[in-house]
């Protein structure tokens, strides 16, 4: 698989130079993506600008990475102009995964998903899950 990765304190972004992403390289792709969890990025940004192509074995990769993202808190986006591609990634209704159309729109979206995460995180610390004396909810 021929990638480059451009690592960041938020996230790393992963641009792929492939026209299919079949064959050997969604195992590959798998395993970069592991590698980048190793070294703590839990918030990946994968530019599909030269892919046309996703088959099952792809979209198992892609369904695997984005879980294990979500699970880490962080998020997988996928970029990519091509509207068939795009349609055929919504079909395969993979949870909560996230497709733009420009890298800097996915560089937006990790900033709110930290944003969400540092606001949900402060939020959890100051309610000790019970209700004040008095309050009567809206009906």
């Amino acid at each position: 698989m021929e990638f480059t990765t451009e690592k960041t304190e938020r996230y790393a972004l992963l641009r792929l130079s492939e026209a299919e992403f079949t064959n050997t390289v969604p195992a590959e792709f798998e395993g970069a993506c592991r590698s980048l969890f190793r070294e703590g990025f839990s918030r990946l940004i994968v530019d599909l600008a030269t892919v046309h192509t996703v088959d099952e074995a792809g979209l198992m990769a892609i369904r695997k990475i984005n879980r294990q993202c979500s699970n880490e808190l962080g998020l997988l986006v996928l970029v990519t102009k091509n509207d068939e591609l795009t349609d055929f990634l919504e079909d395969a209704r993979i949870t909560d995964l996230t497709i733009l159309p420009t890298v800097e729109e996915a560089i937006d979206a990790v900033f709110m998903n930290e944003l969400e995460n540092d606001f949900g995180s402060g939020a959890d610390d100051e309610y000790d899950g019970e209700l004040d004396e008095g309050f009567e909810p809206e009906r």
